[in-house]
């Protein structure tokens, strides 16, 4: 198998496959993602994307926007980079094929509709169409069922991954440039609407090989997924409050403003949930219009027994979006040379301490395009990867029934301990306590690493450890609430 390539991506929602694309005419490019390619938080992306481009609006204005549902700790060259490439980034994304509705949205913290939609899946349709584009370019590589282990590096440079490929083998794999675009880690969580995959891989490489990373303790909670009985929950996106749909308890009263920031609500919603029920209604509202604009979303809530046209439906908040990450400027460079990053695993600065509803498609774009832009000023330079005789220091094991057991506890223990005592409210002393849980956990996991080698399952039990700690760690360093960082 070949292991040595022009460009490296790991991940493949629409960050990652947009830097695919922007570098697939400059030389061979290998994407490899962790299970399915479609196994991404995009695919499940049912809002849309912001772009400003409508009568009457205004850069300043998404500008604003997105600083104040960030609560002002956005840096603004970010934001104001992400913004006037918004218009650019929509049209690419059309010539890839995706067929955005006529009309933009209005979404909770727009001033105004710019909200871009392909019916309600937005995700899934920009994820099939960017899947089709790679597949018809013979310059990328797609490894499936291919997950990134640990970055390469030497001397604060990066020059590879190691890879646990499908045939449960090991191997590194070379590069010029390798670019981070594995999401969130909202698997660290009890209730998340992140899909299984994301337990922070791309997170606690970046920690693990150094990266500088910044705001992890704003992790935004998503107000209203559907109260299921198991996570991944599904996620009632921001459009339905956006056309209409109001947030009631028991009694059928509403209790808050629905479109304000995600996390005013969210906490809204955590707090009534102490005395009541809440649920999402558009009862309200013209049914012909529910089901035409919201096609999926009330076929999927008919899965479980609910018609969204008339019932009330049980909603609950879960963990959705990491605000940090590993730190880049603004051409998607990390404090590691020839590492890049891209999407929810990076910080821009664009989010601040919490991301305005439908920025984070955007930003994929955005960046995914930046990045790969300026990966390809580096084709031509004098890159030699000095010592190839990299060999991972632990063999892949098939874990015994006794550390599967072990494992699956220490799993669920951290995403419990996360959503209890890092969660939506914080409080001092319980993240103490969490700190101590994960670092014990941490010290557990390294025994089991040294005594019986590397497994899938005790890698991702490894990354969720890191990501846990990480995230403590950095809420315990910022004494006053913030956004999404709440306090009592």
């Amino acid at each position: 198998m070949k292991n040595n390539f022009d460009y490296i991506i790991i991940g493949s929602g629409i960050a990652g496959l947009t830097t695919a694309l922007t570098l697939g005419d400059s030389g061979s490019v290998a994407i490899f993602t962790k299970k399915n390619p479609s196994d991404s938080s995009t695919n499940l992306a049912q809002g849309g994307m912001a772009a400003m481009i409508g009568k009457g609006d205004q850069a300043d204005w998404h500008i604003e926007d997105t600083m104040k549902s960030g609560d002002f700790h956005n840096k603004k060259e970010a934001v104001s980079f992400l913004v006037k490439n918004s218009k650019e980034a929509l049209f690419w994304l059309k010539k890839q094929g995706v067929l955005f509705d006529a009309k933009p949205s209005l979404e909770a913290g727009h001033r105004l509709p710019r909200i871009f939609h392909t019916t309600d899946f937005t995700g899934k349709d920009i994820e099939k169409n960017l899947l089709k584009k790679i597949s018809e370019n013979k310059k990328i590589s797609l490894f499936k069922n291919s997950l990134a282990i640990d970055l390469i590096v030497k001397n604060n440079i990066c020059q590879g991954v190691f890879v646990l490929i499908e045939d449960n083998k090991i191997v590194p794999f070379f590069s010029k440039a390798i670019v981070l675009a594995t999401g969130g880690s909202g698997q660290v969580y009890q209730w998340t609407t992140n899909p299984e995959v994301v337990t922070g891989d791309g997170l606690a490489m970046a920690i693990r090989a150094k990266a500088k990373v910044a705001d992890l303790e704003f992790v935004q909670f998503h107000p209203t997924a559907f109260k299921g009985k198991s996570s991944p929950l599904f996620l009632l996106s921001e459009r339905l409050r956006g056309e209409g749909a109001k947030l009631v308890d028991k009694d059928g009263k509403q209790f808050v403003n629905e479109l304000l920031p995600r996390d005013i609500v969210a906490r809204a919603v955590f707090e009534k949930q102490k005395t009541s029920e809440v649920y999402l209604t558009m009862a309200h509202l013209d049914k012909k219009e529910i089901k035409r604009k919201l096609p999926n979303i009330y076929k999927k809530l008919l899965t479980h027994g609910y018609y969204l046209t008339h019932d009330r439906i049980p909603v609950t908040p879960a963990a959705h979006y990491q605000c940090g990450g590993v730190v880049t400027d603004l051409d998607g460079k990390t404090s590691v040379k020839n590492l890049f990053a891209v999407g929810e695993v990076a910080r821009t600065g664009v989010h601040g301490a919490n991301r305005l509803a439908s920025n984070s498609l955007l930003e994929g774009v955005v960046w995914g395009r930046r990045a790969g832009n300026n990966i390809k000023k580096i084709r031509n330079s004098k890159f030699e990867i000095r010592n190839k005789k990299f060999k991972y220091s632990k063999i892949l094991i098939k874990l015994n029934k006794n550390n599967k057991k072990i494992l699956n506890k220490i799993k669920s223990d951290i995403q419990k301990t996360m959503w209890e005592k890092v969660g939506i409210v914080r409080r001092k002393n319980e993240m103490l306590e969490a700190l101590k849980i994960f670092k014990n956990y941490k010290i557990q996991l390294g025994k089991i690493k040294a005594k019986d080698g590397v497994s899938l399952q005790l890698i991702e039990a490894s990354n969720l450890t890191e990501v846990a700690l990480a995230i403590t760690q950095a809420a315990l360093n910022r004494p006053k609430s913030l956004g999404a960082h709440y306090l009592v």
